[in-house]
């Protein structure tokens, strides 16, 4: 990241912040953090600088439901290796409903031309016909193929705990076909993928973690092993 004068929304994030250059993994980078430590705004700004429509998917859409423009990708400047991904797609969990919207859209536009239809390639039902959590799962089980370069902005909004664990092991095999993940999000599940490199958001700046330091895993894990305990500790103090 190049080093322009540090002053407001959005490069006074903690996740940008005094901050030169972020490495990435070429399979899997997490970022963790409070709300309010610019994970989504950190994400969303690799995702466009790579070329990807602000409000999610492939870098083939080119559709807007609202001004926001994420300034933040001005500021980034994205060192690749030589190989391009094949595809790609970035997922921003508030703003799928929009997505899924624009591909029932561009299939009615395209309705009759040879090939025209995108919908089958996100499974067999469409995705406004799904509930929020299928969609999702239907999107990486279906859209996602091998060589893929895929952001996404807490995927775990609308999953179940076994809808995050089918997550881990489609990523797990996409990773191996060779596509490279960037995720933000909140959900122990998705951070425990194998080798991750977890980055915690905070007010010094970004730090790399293990899963077994991270607050999310231990709260849970205290509260897991005694609820009654972590809730009278917490009620008490109300």
């Amino acid at each position: 990241m190049p080093q322009p004068e540090r002053r407001g929304y959005p490069l006074d994030l903690p996740a940008v912040r005094n901050v030169d250059s972020i490495a990435l993994d070429p399979r899997m980078t997490i970022f963790v953090g409070e709300n309010g430590s610019g994970k989504s705004t950190l994400v969303e700004g690799i995702a466009v600088a790579a070329g990807f429509n602000p409000e999610g998917g492939s870098t083939n859409f080119n559709f807007r439901t609202q001004s926001h423009l994420p300034e933040l990708a001005t500021h980034l400047r994205l060192v690749r290796n030589p190989t391009r991904p094949r595809t790609g797609f970035f997922l921003r969990a508030e703003s799928f409903f929009n997505v899924a919207s624009e591909i029932e859209r561009l299939d009615l536009e395209q309705r009759g031309l040879p090939g025209s239809s995108i919908g089958p390639s996100y499974g067999e039902r469409a995705l406004h016909e799904e509930s929020h959590g299928e969609s999702f799962i239907a999107l990486v089980m279906n859209r996602f193929g091998p060589g893929g370069l895929y952001i996404l902005d807490e995927p775990e909004a609308a999953l179940s705990p076994t809808g995050c664990l089918a997550l881990v092991k489609r990523f797990h095999e996409l990773a191996n076909e060779g596509c490279q993940f960037i995720i933000a999000t909140h959900s122990p599940i998705v951070m425990s993928f194998p080798g991750a490199l977890i980055y915690l958001l905070r007010e010094s700046g970004p730090k790399q973690v293990s899963w077994e330091e991270l607050d999310h895993v231990q709260i849970l894990r205290e509260f897991l092993n005694d609820p009654q305990i972590v809730l009278r500790v917490l009620l008490a103090e109300s």
